[in-house]
């Protein structure tokens, strides 16, 4: 049996006007598909109830709060059964902002936000390095993020 929800062309387009703008009001979706804002309320609490829509979000620009340097760093750990125990650990750090279990060469992926390089540095050799569980790291530093939308339903 399928987890996946079937979304028609209404479902479809509620959720890309509300990708893009999360506070977009019910009365204007409706005007724009020539339906009811009853209709678009009940669209979007099913797809609240099927868990579609997790819930809502901000855009923060990470640079006018001070956080100058994003990176993504590939973790190897010692062990597979190691990724428990260093997950709680990197969950802790208040600069990981996302972690990925993955395939290939790095068992984490995560991506860290600091204020400097100075930071990052510290976060690497006084944080991150001394998790126990971990063997080694890559740190890939970003210069820009040309590419930033959610996903088309």
């Amino acid at each position: 049996m399928s987890d996946t929800f079937q979304l028609d062309n209404l479902d479809r387009d509620i959720l890309n006007v509300l990708l893009k703008q999360a506070k977009t009001p019910y009365a204007e979706m409706a005007k724009m598909f020539g339906v009811s804002a009853g209709t678009i309320h009940v669209r979007v609490e099913k797809m609240r109830q099927s868990g579609v829509i997790t819930g809502t979000h901000i855009a923060v620009d990470h640079r006018r709060l001070g956080f100058d340097v994003c990176c993504f760093i590939g973790i190897i750990l010692k062990s597979a059964r190691d990724y428990p125990a260093a997950l709680q650990k990197l969950e802790a750090l208040d600069e990981v902002v996302e972690a990925w279990y993955t395939t290939g060469h790095y068992s984490v992926f995560i991506k860290v936000m600091c204020r400097s390089i100075d930071a990052l540095q510290h976060v690497l050799v006084n944080k991150i390095q001394t998790i126990d569980e971990i063997q080694s790291t890559e740190t890939l530093i970003s210069l820009q993020n040309p590419i930033d939308r959610p996903i088309k339903a």
